[in-house]
């Protein structure tokens, strides 16, 4: 008996598919429940406040067959990304890794300077910027029609446009076959897997590589780190289900690479079936360290939720206490991730505005319940007693940048991957142990 969850939207907005995205199994089960949301980074200017937006299922479920973990509601891909204002130039360190990335992968590959490289998702190009200035020739394709317009005027030639088998054939007619196609987190953001695919295998060359970069489910498990969880990803990947995948679709992973970006993510490598290309023992390691945590199994899933509540619990009364005693409470960092953290804490109720460093997010109100977003230097007119870091991976960072905050008297609180509170004592005494550690 497989369980079915239900909830009312709109079907123009919002369809639910009843098969694995991958192998295309009907015996899917609820593995995750979570709390329907907003979409995560609809932030609305305050001409557009008068809009109800509404809440979208967001329950993560498991395939039986091949083991995947997806989430079945797809909101149309138009609404979702049509107007995506998120530019990965804006995160903090992205722009440096993916430098890191591009000369990484043309050592790890082979690859030859005037070798065509394409990105899928390629956003405003900061990745291919990297590859262009190492000798490749590069093309994007992304649906969000501004960013990939901007992208072009920029240097990087982008198509506007989901990245389908016609576009591959477009592609291969106009540039030749490809020597390397990356596809990071938009290959968790997918619908059309198949047809993705199916075009990555129609442009590679006999001896291409495809490449890309997603949340790893094991880190999400292992570490908390179920922000990731938001309308955009589609999928929550791991290595097994991924190697039946490719399989069927005439190619196979050569190699992995587990990496930090976002709390925990996956360097996949993907070869054509009959490139010489070694495959790494370390594919195989990988598997077998997915199926000992258990990750094929919905149990695992019921557990992670389980903690996830008691997280919740431990942060209600941190903040209850503070609003008891007439505190008053921010939040810091307006990212898709925090929409995630905000509806599944049910955060919203406590927080009076949201800090955020992102020129284009500030002025605007969060998805949903509509808080204010303003400039990190409000902070220091507004005077908020406590600020909740809802951007808890530059935790660090933030309070570093703002310690200042804390000497005034006031307080950090970190919900993940464990709910901390950190006052001015607390602070400096960590930061001196930090730098114990590195001199030792």
């Amino acid at each position: 008996m497989y369980l079915m969850e239900e909830h009312s939207v709109k079907t123009s907005v919002v369809r639910k598919r009843n098969d694995c995205r991958l192998c295309g199994s009907l015996k899917l089960e609820l593995a995750l429940p979570m709390r329907p949301s907003p979409i995560g980074d609809a932030y609305v200017t305050p001409q557009e406040l008068s809009i109800v937006q509404e809440s979208y299922p967001l329950s993560l479920y498991l395939c039986h067959d091949c083991g995947h973990l997806q989430l079945p509601h797809v909101i149309n891909p138009e609404i979702l990304f049509g107007n995506y204002i998120y530019r990965t130039s804006t995160s903090p360190g992205l722009v440096e890794h993916f430098k890191k990335y591009a000369c990484a992968v043309i050592e790890k590959i082979g690859c030859k300077r005037e070798s065509l490289v394409l990105e899928i998702g390629s956003n405003d190009g900061s990745l291919l910027q990297a590859f262009k200035k190492e000798g490749m020739k590069v093309i994007g394709v992304d649906p969000a029609r501004e960013i990939a317009l901007q992208a072009t005027r920029e240097g990087i030639e982008t198509i506007p446009a989901f990245f389908t088998l016609d576009i591959a054939r477009q592609i291969k007619k106009q540039y030749g076959l490809t020597s390397l196609i990356a596809a990071n987190n938009v290959f968790a953001h997918a619908d059309n897997m198949n047809e993705i695919a199916e075009g990555i295998h129609y442009l590679l060359d006999a001896d291409g590589v495809f490449v890309f970069e997603v949340s790893y489910l094991l880190d999400m498990i292992e570490k908390n780190v179920f922000d990731t969880i938001y309308h955009e990803h589609l999928c929550h990947h791991r290595i097994e289900p991924l190697e039946i995948f490719f399989n069927k679709h005439g190619m196979n992973i050569f190699d992995v690479e587990r990496i930090a970006t976002k709390g925990g993510s996956i360097r996949v490598f993907v070869k054509q079936l009959d490139s010489k290309r070694a495959v790494s023992p370390y594919v195989k390691e990988l598997i077998e360290l997915e199926r000992k945590v258990g990750l094929d199994q919905v149990a695992v899933y019921q557990k992670f939720s389980h903690h996830l509540e008691e997280i919740k619990i431990r942060l209600h009364a941190v903040l209850d206490d503070l609003r008891a005693h007439g505190k008053s409470i921010a939040g810091y960092g307006a990212s898709t991730p925090m929409t995630t953290t905000m509806y599944q804490f049910e955060l919203c109720p406590y927080l009076d505005f949201i800090a955020d460093d992102n020129a284009i997010k500030q002025g605007r109100f969060s998805p949903g319940d509509h808080i204010p977003v303003l400039p990190s230097a409000k902070i220091y007119e507004k005077k908020p007693d406590c600020i909740v870091i809802l951007a808890w991976q530059y935790a660090d960072l933030i309070m570093q940048k703002h310690h200042a905050f804390l000497d005034g008297g006031g307080c950090f609180v970190t919900p993940l991957p464990e709910v901390k509170v950190y006052t001015h004592i607390i602070f400096q005494k960590q930061d001196r142990e930090h730098t114990l550690a590195i001199a030792e």
